[in-house]
């Protein structure tokens, strides 16, 4: 069975590796296309809402904290998807902005298969995030694994 594509989700933690191994594995041994995602997630602003009633400027203070935080993220991520697809033709990084779950579900309309781990975008990302995994085995329109 070949994928054609493979799509996994990368975030620079440790949480990700067993997932990017897998997807590096399941690209070079069927000869397929690998696509690493980070996703800089742009929900920030609705999650924390408006009601801030500390100092002036304390929310955007928060939000240019986490945009940092998220930026740092994206270069570890591209750091260690690189390490890991070393050598490879057709292995190709990208980062996205907007909603992590809404991102990875479009990218299960082309690909072959996604891989991620049941923790991945939770090193930067807001809590709701936990609930990511579910989200994806319930929308995703291409096979999905799941790593702990």
């Amino acid at each position: 069975m070949g994928f054609g594509s493979i799509v996994v989700a990368v975030d620079g933690s440790e949480a990700t590796n067993e997932a990017l191994d897998h997807a590096v594995f399941l690209a070079r041994n069927q000869q397929a296309g690998l696509l690493g995602i980070f996703v800089v997630d742009s929900k920030w602003p609705d999650f924390i809402g408006n009601d801030w009633q500390s100092a002036r400027g304390a929310r955007q203070g928060f939000l240019d904290y986490i945009r940092r935080e998220q930026e740092e993220q994206a270069e570890l991520a591209r750091s260690q998807f690189s390490l890991a697809s070393q050598g490879m033709e057709g292995a190709v990084f990208s980062v996205h902005a907007g909603d992590p779950a809404s991102v990875l579900v479009a990218q299960t309309g082309t690909a072959g298969i996604l891989l991620a781990s049941r923790r991945v975008f939770q090193v930067s990302g807001r809590p709701s995030l936990r609930s990511l995994a579910a989200t994806l085995a319930k929308k995703a329109l291409c096979p999905l694994m799941l790593f702990p």
